[in-house]
């Protein structure tokens, strides 16, 4: 699929990893919407870019918002040909602490929104693409989300995480093949240590830490990179039900 003239909804769009697809997404000729939590961020990220780039306040968790986000785009900008999904939280706990056991709430928190958010931002996506007009190869649209190499490497305290990273990579290949029938591929992506707004809150001595511990580059990834890879994908059509880690060879040691 070509992103030029091609209209694309970005969860999690505001900021981090979303906001590099939406930069490199418009860089490249496509339309963008911001679905984001953070409506602020969104909208001073779609100001920037100008009338190719719109937000809408979109809890991913809500089917409602997942409606009101499709609605959107076909208002804003004609139809919706692509998602991309990088909305996502992290709560660090372990099963059982020194002074109580892991919280329930926290738990489904994070699978809430990291996995049930995007199966919900898919399906509503997905059975709008369903209807959109075939390209030569039959394409008719493209899903791409965002898992994390702790859905293969998840370290002590980030149970809730890996399994919801783990939960978006197992839904990858059966959705790839339901939605094969209307052309509709569905990728994902494992990113290991990147540049997010929750890495920058870290001290800058514990970043360049973390970015020794890659084997190859030596660093942390870049969003731009992250944002290289979503177009390739978006342009490949043999990329399909498939999970691509994206880590510089890195393999999490267990804390």
């Amino acid at each position: 699929m070509q992103i030029n003239d091609h209209v694309f909804i970005v969860t999690g769009g505001g900021s981090g990893l979303g906001a590099a697809c939406v930069r490199k997404i418009v860089a490249e000729g496509g339309k963008a919407v911001i679905a984001d939590i953070d409506l602020a961020a969104g909208a001073s990220l779609a100001d920037e870019l100008g009338p190719a780039a719109r937000a809408i306040l979109v809890d991913v968790t809500s089917g409602e918002d997942a409606e009101a986000a499709v609605a959107y785009s076909k208002k804003a900008f004609g139809g919706v040909h692509g998602l991309v999904c990088c909305a996502g939280v992290v709560i660090g706990e372990k099963i059982a602490g020194r002074d109580k056991p892991h919280a329930l709430e926290s738990f489904a928190r994070v699978v809430a929104v990291n996995l049930i958010g995007v199966f919900n931002m898919m399906r509503v996506a997905g059975f709008a693409m369903a209807a959109n007009s075939p390209s030569a190869d039959g394409e008719r649209g493209v899903i791409i989300n965002t898992s994390s190499i702790a859905a293969f490497d998840g370290q002590i305290g980030q149970a809730a995480y890996a399994a919801s990273k783990a939960g978006v990579a197992g839904l990858t290949l059966p959705a790839a093949r339901e939605l094969a029938r209307v052309g509709i591929r569905v990728m994902t992506i494992a990113p290991g240590l990147f540049e997010t707004p929750m890495m920058g809150g870290l001290a800058p001595e514990v970043q360049d830490e973390l970015g020794r511990s890659v084997p190859f580059p030596q660093r942390l990834g870049r969003p731009s990179e992250f944002a290289e890879l979503v177009c390739h994908i978006i342009a490949n059509p043999m990329l399909n039900g498939e999970v691509i880690r994206l880590d510089g060879a890195l393999r999490m040691a267990p804390k």
